[in-house]
């Protein structure tokens, strides 16, 4: 899809469509007036009579308005003027692409973007609604035999800025939301494959595509090389399973030589049964999501890739499927880390630890600044924080709110929770140093707490992403988060260096 940036009227705009804002209590935005005074005093009128009184979520399609050149106007209702927040914003964003879903208009004039938003900027309104745009056009029909029959799609859709001043600005606001859509779309894409396609061969196939595009280095570990490493806790997952395991490394070299690197390391259970502990039958079918924590990483390197990030960075992706075999993990097995580290199975249904703990364990030979893991780690989440908000834990601080300031610039919103040390005694084993399950209480906690047992020697941050990467009911499907949150993090930590060494650029 084309976006541009214009600063100019609303009833000067030849397009398929205006779209603008209608405040509660009738007030009219300023490219509502503009519709109003040029069609002289038509939208009073009609908003007069009470078709629509600018409450949240209303919309309002106008055919042919007097003396404005665009074939619509679609007014969208967005409530209090002064009430006008982020949340508000993105609703009426995406209302008014679920209005224009169905009327065939290929070109948009799109005028939300120059109403006042409490605490955000011309550039952060544009990138939040190319995002959103591109979101609403979204389908996964690859796998159908006759994909469902469509209007002619959108293809060009024209943001305004107040002023002519604003237009660099959202500019790059738009490059930042295409990418970072580019990205969340891969991640969706991978999520929504069934298991049966998207196995460990075929996101290691994916990543080595995204290396070949992007001219960036793609290693995929095999078992053997596994063995040879000791990553008993990632092979006894494996071992039910047919499919042979992978460890997928990418490594985007876009900053300084030196520039330690931000390492994304993330869950790649492209089909997770349950093992031994077999889940119930009841929505398992879902269960091939369990790897939406390696499509983000996939998505975000997509993402600083298009961007061209002076940053360097590393994806480290554990991938295998959990299946009940004659060979697979038992209750009570007890296997050896990488680490050396000795971990007794308790439920072979904890595996995503089991997998990330070897993998945050070899992540440590880059040296890396920070890492992220990212991963569909546990019920408890879903149950603690529902859709809204991944799980967060750190043991830096720095990195925590960092991470927690990103996903709330990003509207990918995270919730820190506690990694106290009190937490741990609930891993204790009898048989082994740890066990790779606690108990009922704070399941999110302690899946979190035994990963921190693995990363003494980093800055490490855990977003647990159960409950934010998938809907279920009637929308399931994947949503591609934590991509955004994890760009905007990348985004911020380039221009952080960006800023460091033009200071030292800089002559005394």
């Amino acid at each position: 899809m084309e976006f541009s940036v214009k600063s100019g009227t609303a009833d000067k705009q030849r397009t398929g469509c205006v779209v603008a804002a209608v405040f509660e209590g009738r007030r009219l935005s300023a490219a509502a007036e503009q519709l109003d005074e040029a069609s002289q005093g038509a939208l009073t009128g009609i908003l007069r009579r009470g078709d629509l009184d600018g409450r949240a979520g209303q919309v309002l399609l106008l055919h042919t308005l007097p003396n404005v050149p665009s074939e619509r106007v679609l007014l969208v209702g967005c409530g209090k003027e002064k009430e006008f927040h982020e949340a508000r914003y993105r609703e009426a964003v995406a209302r008014s692409m679920d209005a224009l879903k169905h009327i065939g208009a290929t070109e948009i004039a799109f005028f939300l973007s120059e109403a006042e938003v409490k605490g955000r900027d011309v550039a952060w309104k544009i990138r939040q609604a190319v995002e959103i745009i591109e979101a609403s056009q979204y389908r996964f029909e690859q796998l159908k035999s006759k994909p469902k029959p469509s209007k002619r799609a959108l293809k060009r859709v024209i943001l305004a800025v107040p002023r002519r001043s604003d237009l660099a600005n959202g500019e790059q606001a738009i490059r930042e939301g295409q990418a970072l859509a580019a990205g969340v779309r891969l991640a969706r894409d991978l999520g929504n494959l069934p298991g049966n396609i998207c196995t460990p061969e075929y996101l290691a196939d994916q990543a080595r595509d995204l290396g070949k595009h992007h001219h960036f280095k793609v290693s995929v570990l095999e078992e053997p090389d596994m063995k040879s490493l000791g990553m008993g806790a990632l092979l006894s997952v494996s071992r039910g399973s047919r499919q042979p395991p992978k460890l997928i490394v990418l490594e985007y070299r876009g900053g300084a030589e030196d520039q330690a690197p931000i390492a994304l390391v993330g869950k790649g259970l492209t089909f997770d049964a349950g093992g031994i502990s077999i889940k119930p039958a009841a929505n398992m079918d879902e269960m091939k999501y369990d790897m939406c924590g390696a499509a983000s990483v996939l998505g975000a390197i997509k993402a600083a890739a298009e961007l061209k990030l002076s940053l360097n960075i590393v994806g480290v992706i554990p991938s295998s499927e959990n299946l009940p075999d004659g060979n697979a993990n038992k209750p009570g097995d007890i296997v050896t880390s990488m680490s050396g580290q000795t971990v007794e199975v308790l439920n072979t249904d904890a595996e995503g630890r089991l997998i990330l703990c070897d993998a945050l364990t070899y992540t440590e030979r880059f040296e890396p600044q920070a890492v992220v893991d990212i991963a569909t780690l546990t019920g408890a989440c879903v149950i603690a924080l529902g859709g809204q908000a991944s799980g967060l834990m750190s043991n830096n601080d720095q990195l925590a709110r960092e991470l927690l300031n990103a996903g709330k610039y990003a509207w990918d919103r995270a919730w820190q929770l506690p990694l106290w040390e009190e937490y741990q005694k609930q891993l204790d084993s009898n048989f082994a140093d740890m066990a790779n399950i606690g108990g009922r209480e704070a399941g999110a906690i302690i899946g979190g707490s035994f990963l921190a047992r693995f990363t003494k020697k980093f800055k490490w941050a855990h977003l647990d992403i159960a409950g934010t990467a998938w809907k279920t009911g009637k929308e399931k499907g994947a949503t591609g988060r934590p991509v955004p949150l994890l760009v905007q993090f990348l985004i911020e930590r380039a221009s952080k260096y960006a800023a460091e060494t033009s200071k030292e650029t800089v002559p005394a």
